[in-house]
């Protein structure tokens, strides 16, 4: 590759596997960056190009050895990357890429210092709901999905069939169901993929899935 497939990143813009970063200057808070696209599909941090694409360059090594320290002392258990520094016109710019982790879902430090799980929606790094992380778990461990067609289970359905998708608390009304139970459902649902989860400014919005 050449620095021109910078450029070409560049051009994309911000999105779900890509994040421009002008500087690093909190381990803590570039964690939170690493362990979102770690816990989702997976991407690239370009250190050194400001959000609206203008390439700054990195100000020194130090910040190649914060995104080290960020990794393995402050992302729970650690992310693996890559890292690659390109000569732009002059600037460097650090290429950081980290892959998918399939096998565990990885935690940070929140502003408060508590490690909780993020995740990358879009161009944003949000906290994995609780019905993600129960998702998960359950997409990690077959034998805790059941699914049995309860009359609440085809009652999501039902609504689903009629609406482009559901909030948590209308399927709480709906179903009169208790707030775990709720959450199962949805969860077990997430699991195979015939519902997926939404995230927009009305907060987690859940609609079919690919399989459904």
């Amino acid at each position: 590759m050449t620095p021109n497939h910078i450029k070409r990143l560049i051009a994309e813009g911000e999105h779900q596997t890509l994040d421009f970063k002008f500087e690093i200057s909190d381990c803590r808070k570039i964690a939170r960056s690493l362990v979102a696209f770690a816990n989702t599909d997976g991407g690239r941090l370009l250190i050194g190009v400001k959000d609206n694409g203008v390439i700054s360059g990195i100000r020194s090594d130090e910040e190649k050895h914060m995104i080290e320290t960020a990794a393995k002392m402050y992302c729970k258990p650690e992310v693996q990357y890559t890292a690659k520094a390109w000569d732009i016109d002059g600037k460097t710019v650090l290429e950081i890429i980290i892959p998918k982790s399939h096998d565990v879902k990885h935690k940070a430090p929140d502003p408060h210092n508590i490690y909780k799980v993020y995740m990358r929606c879009k161009d944003e790094n949000i906290l994995a709901s609780s019905i993600q992380i129960k998702a998960w778990k359950r997409q990690r461990d077959k034998n805790e999905i059941k699914i049995t067609f309860t009359e609440e289970e085809k009652m999501l359905l039902k609504y689903l069939d009629e609406h482009r998708s559901i909030s948590f608390d209308e399927f709480l009304e709906i179903s009169n169901l208790k707030k775990r139970d709720a959450e199962n459902i949805l969860a077990d649902f997430i699991a195979i993929g015939m519902i997926q989860i939404e995230t927009s400014g009305k907060g987690n919005l859940f609609s079919y899935g690919v399989l459904a």
